[in-house]
């Protein structure tokens, strides 16, 4: 049974790397056929399925959804460009922004409210808009590790380690993983100003986005409040997260369709859920069940640990940089969901706190991403922009920025990640 599952586990696998369009289709078969062969037993199918992960990313995506469409991200921009000098300061400005908004708020979704800004800029001064796009991008995606809801990833880490909103902020007396990720910031920002140096062009202040709806607004900030609020309450469902991100897109829906009183509002759940991301996982859930049950992940976390001679600075410098690495070219939603339980097996292998390899592995698999323009969607989507517009952006231009940018950001939060947990 244990070969069985291993075959099926490596050919999902790949066939997840060969058809990326129809890879949810491809997760829930898997699925199927481990529960049809016995592997995983049907008893345990449903607990198999972090269902506060999926509540939590069918909430969370819901109110960005209605906090977009509001054009608050595009007005804060406009207010951000009119305190900058000129071209340097304002891409800058702008990626800054987007790793802002993307510790909160989807990194697709950023890319899309702000790449359109620093467009419209190139046009007025007549300038390549690619650098500015792609400083947002890997900006965006950089601060996805940030907190609990700023990236799937996170949102996997946070449902498997039982981490709450503020975990990531200060954990078990230490500073929780936001802060590694603003070191990376601002050390990559200086990567950033280092690249624009020399655009120094003046900019005039653009038309100010008009906001006709502030509640969308209330609602992003209210899911915030509401997650620091149950990190504190030590005993709750272990639903109670993503409880709160759909409750909050629900009141969103039933104000708008009072306020406007056409029930087409409603279309939001099937236009704005990302459902190939939400089956996505649900497959992976009981296939890693599975491999979990036959004792797959005891042998893989096995090799790590006898690889690395016991030694938990070589696993966890294995962990951060193979992630890196796998991220670069692989999706790393299913890498970090199979990852999960491997790094917890090998932390009770060598009877060590499991969070210094949580947090090694987040670090790795966010910030590697940026490395290629295929590594991450944020860049993917940034890329597709240019591409509308008529420019096409080489590997070769993209890689000038996300290579630096990206060692930059991993190498200090790899560093800082040890000094703080070693």
């Amino acid at each position: 049974m244990r070969t069985i599952a291993l075959i099926l586990f490596l050919l999902t696998y790949i066939l997840l790397l060969t058809f990326q369009k129809i890879r949810a289709y491809i997760a829930i078969s898997s699925a199927i056929l481990f529960v049809i062969l016995g592997i995983l037993p049907i008893s345990k199918v449903f607990y198999s399925v972090d269902w506060n992960v999926i509540l939590m990313i069918a909430g969370t995506m819901g109110v960005v959804a209605l906090f977009i469409e509001s054009k608050m991200p595009s007005l804060l921009a406009d207010i951000i460009l009119e305190k900058t000098k000129n071209v340097k300061w304002a891409i800058i400005s702008l990626a800054l922004f987007a790793g802002l908004i993307s510790a909160f708020v989807d990194n697709v979704a950023t890319v899309l409210m702000i790449a359109p800004v620093a467009l419209t800029i190139a046009k007025k001064l007549k300038i390549s808009p690619i650098p500015s796009v792609i400083a947002i991008s890997i900006s965006s995606n950089l601060q996805g590790a940030a907190t609990l809801v700023g990236d799937t990833t996170s949102i996997l880490l946070g449902g498997y380690a039982n981490l709450n909103f503020m975990d990531f902020f200060y954990f078990r007396n230490r500073i929780g993983i936001f802060w590694v990720v603003q070191a990376g910031a601002l050390l990559s920002t200086i990567v950033l100003s280092f690249i624009f140096r020399k655009e120094k062009q003046k900019i005039n202040p653009l038309t100010r986005t008009v906001v006709e709806d502030y509640f969308p607004t209330v609602l992003l900030v209210g899911i915030v409040t509401l997650l620091i609020a149950a990190s504190f309450i030590q005993e709750k469902p272990d639903i109670t997260n993503g409880l709160i991100c759909v409750s909050i897109f629900a009141i969103g829906l039933i104000r708008k369709f009072i306020k406007l009183k056409d029930i087409s509002v409603f279309s939001i759940i099937k236009t704005e859920i990302d459902y190939v991301t939400i089956l996505l996982l649900i497959g992976l859930f009981i296939v890693i069940g599975g491999i979990i049950e036959v004792g797959i992940v005891d042998d893989i976390s096995k090799i790590f640990v006898k690889f690395s001679g016991d030694n938990i600075f070589i696993i966890f410098t294995l962990i951060v940089w193979a992630s890196v690495g796998f991220s670069a070219f692989i999706d790393n939603i299913p890498y970090v969901a199979t990852m999960l339980p491997v790094v917890s097996q090998i932390s009770e292998l060598l009877n060590v706190s499991p969070y210094i390899l949580y947090f090694g592995l987040l670090i790795g698999a966010t910030l590697g991403g940026n490395l290629t323009p295929i590594g991450a969607s944020a860049n993917i989507t940034g890329i597709g922009i240019l591409r509308k517009e008529g420019y096409d952006v080489s590997a070769k231009d993209f890689m000038k920025m996300s290579v630096p940018f990206t060692l930059v950001a991993v190498t200090s939060g790899y560093l800082l990640l040890w000094f703080i947990w070693k």
